[in-house]
């Protein structure tokens, strides 16, 4: 059912665009939408109503889209939304930190075995990683750090609530910030959209330097 409403809250977003630029940014409740539904499919194998295969790579296309490519994906939509050549620079060292976060994560999926178990109103995915510490740094840094430091106010304040967000989520419940944080994003899709309806590409605090 959540999949359903966000990927209708995607529909309205893609309506919206009016430029090749917002396209990332619309596809962003789309792909929360997929995210969603595929997480259904793996409460479904933990309940028992799918098979344990189908849980399995579930449980796999959830934590690569997680994992691998958002922390990617997010910095890629700053870039290609800025117009503000001085902020490039430490957008594309978002992006960096991107790419090693998710190369780090992925060797970490393929090198140990990773769990999903039901705990309460949410699941919680056990990966085993490498330097996580630092991992964990560069997730926030490509996910929530790109937005900050966009030259678009609502970017920016994007940004802010989701870093609170998963703040929040750790010190709730540390173990869960993967499956919540997720949900959160998903929640968000809605601002995406609102966001799309009403400022369009006027949103930008400063003027473009030749």
């Amino acid at each position: 059912m959540a999949a359903v409403v966000i990927g209708g809250v995607g529909v309205d977003a893609a309506r919206h665009v009016r430029t090749g630029a917002q396209w990332p940014l619309a596809a962003l409740p789309l792909l929360f939408a997929g995210h969603t539904l595929v997480e259904a499919f793996v409460w479904w194998g933990l309940r028992g109503d799918v098979s344990g295969r189908v849980q399995t790579v579930a449980t796999v296309l959830y934590l690569i889209f997680a994992f691998l490519v958002l922390p990617v994906y997010v910095p890629v939509t700053v870039l290609v939304l800025e117009h503000v050549p001085r902020h490039r620079p430490i957008e594309i060292i978002t992006l960096v930190a991107g790419v090693i976060c998710a190369a780090g994560l992925a060797v970490a999926l393929i090198s140990k075995p990773f769990t999903a178990r039901p705990e309460g109103h949410h699941i919680v995915y056990h990966v085993h990683l490498h330097a996580g510490p630092v991992i964990i740094a560069l997730y926030l840094v490509s996910t929530c750090g790109a937005l900050i430091v966009s030259g678009r106010r609502f970017l920016r304040w994007f940004g802010v609530f989701n870093l609170a967000a998963v703040a929040l989520l750790a010190w709730v419940a540390t173990e869960a910030v993967t499956s919540l944080w997720c949900a959160w994003a998903a929640v968000t899709s809605m601002a995406v959209a609102a966001y799309l309806r009403s400022a369009g590409p006027a949103d930008v605090d400063y003027a473009p330097q030749s």
